[in-house]
């Protein structure tokens, strides 16, 4: 399984869902709050294209924004 990594910010209700669904499925990730560090946030616009989080990214697959499973 690739490895997951969703880019997030303090306070965002949909970031805090994405979170919460990946541990209750038992899927590691690693997050990178977009606030901490210009670089971050920047790295986060380069893989999604927008000024938007969650960024999730799966491998390949990058999706923004969540909706839920």
């Amino acid at each position: 399984m690739s490895e997951v990594v969703i880019y997030t910010k303090p306070g965002c209700p949909y970031c805090a869902a994405a979170k919460e669904d990946m541990t209750s499925k038992g899927v590691p990730f690693t997050e990178f709050d977009v606030t901490s560090d210009p670089a971050i946030k920047e790295e986060a616009i380069a893989k999604a294209g927008v000024a938007f989080v969650p960024v999730i990214v799966s491998g390949d697959k990058v999706t923004v924004g969540y909706g839920g499973s």
